[in-house]
């Protein structure tokens, strides 16, 4: 059953008091605006998929232009729902699920850190791919493959921005919350030769995918991949025995899992294990959130959001007798444990992600 919605301002009162990064970022100021741009749910083609994608996004970025040109970090959801109310792709009757917004708080966090944070949309994708018989064998379909091309596309986008001021993205942004026409100048605003991805879920194999060594080729030109965070990433070798599809071994990665993830459990370890057994020379990591789930990471897929199809995804609700409110079993180990709430959970994100992309970035 979700749980009740709380007031925004008890939410805001608690990431207050329990995220310093955060409570930092709020007692700034009005130090960050917000944009969006869509260029259409059929703007970009990929041979990895039979039909078009959307390219979407959200943009977080500080209002100070400093005289060195902003950072950059891309961030890519998970799959999940494609539209709001139906089930198919393209949405027809109802919205495109906004999934890329429910990232929203780390990109604030982030603009008020000094970096560029760009989150995109992927429903397209999953939903091409979750049709009824679409994952079937015969199907020309590589999502993960789609994910790097698109990540790819939205950064070669705005690399010429950023260089020229022109390109398709430029006069494109909007206010994401009435549509209207916002004119932003981001030529010499943001350094695509510092670029950090995150990515949630699927989204998190699909920046792994995106930044692995063999598809560095790939990477647009003036763009360089310099920190990988998968989130709570699904992890499986496309091919037994050959790991190459996600190994990153030029930049730092840190994995963050947690014990209460009924969606993928703790398998996002593999990443780091690989790295570390490739000898990679750079940092590579794993912080484990005791009593985390899958979902609390993004807030649209999260019971307090109101928005459609949210749950909690942590085991044990579901048993006979049920756990009792506030406690989950971790899969992994069977041990039942006090759960993070959503605020703690991602109170604790915001610090993370913070510490991770500054070290790494500025």
């Amino acid at each position: 059953m979700p749980l009740r919605k709380p007031a925004v301002s008890t939410v805001a009162a608690l990431l207050l008091t329990l995220s310093p990064v955060l409570a930092q970022a709020e007692a700034e100021g009005q130090g960050v605006r917000t944009v969006a741009y869509d260029l259409g749910r059929a703007a970009f083609r990929t041979p990895a998929m039979p039909e078009p994608l959307e390219l979407t996004a959200v943009v977080h970025y500080p209002v100070r232009r400093s005289s060195r040109p902003a950072p950059v970090v891309l961030m890519l959801h998970g799959s999940w729902h494609s539209c709001v109310d139906e089930a198919a792709w393209p949405c027809t009757s109802s919205a495109p699920m906004p999934s890329h917004r429910g990232y929203d708080y780390l990109g604030r966090a982030l603009a008020e850190r000094g970096i560029i944070a760009v989150s995109i949309a992927a429903n397209a994708i999953e939903g091409q791919w979750n049709r009824p018989g679409g994952s079937g064998p015969a199907q020309p379909m590589q999502p993960y493959q789609a994910r790097a091309d698109l990540i790819n596309k939205h950064l070669a986008m705005w690399q010429r921005l950023a260089a020229t001021g022109d390109g398709e993205l430029a006069g494109r942004f909007t206010d994401p919350d009435t549509g209207a026409a916002r004119e932003v100048d981001f030529r010499g605003r943001a350094d695509l030769s510092r670029v950090g991805t995150l990515g949630h879920s699927r989204g998190g194999k699909g920046i792994m995918w995106q930044a692995a060594d063999r598809e560095r080729a790939k990477v647009p030109a003036g763009v360089r991949i310099r920190a990988v965070l998968p989130v709570a990433p699904v992890y499986f070798p496309l091919v037994e025995g050959d790991v190459s599809d996600g190994l990153v071994t030029t930049a730092p990665v840190r994995v963050l899992v947690s014990t209460c993830d009924g969606a993928v459990g703790e398998a996002g370890r593999g990443y780091v294990r690989d790295a570390l057994a490739a000898g990679t020379r750079y940092p590579a990591a794993v912080s484990t959130y005791t009593g985390g789930n899958h979902n609390f990471f993004n807030t649209r897929w999260s019971p307090g959001s109101g928005q459609q199809h949210a749950y909690d995804d942590a085991p044990g609700r579901e048993e006979n007798p049920p756990l009792p409110e506030g406690q989950c079993r971790e899969p992994q180990s069977g041990t039942v444990v006090t759960q993070l709430d959503e605020q703690r959970q991602r109170g604790r994100a915001v610090d993370e992600v913070i510490k991770f992309f500054t070290r790494a970035l500025t």
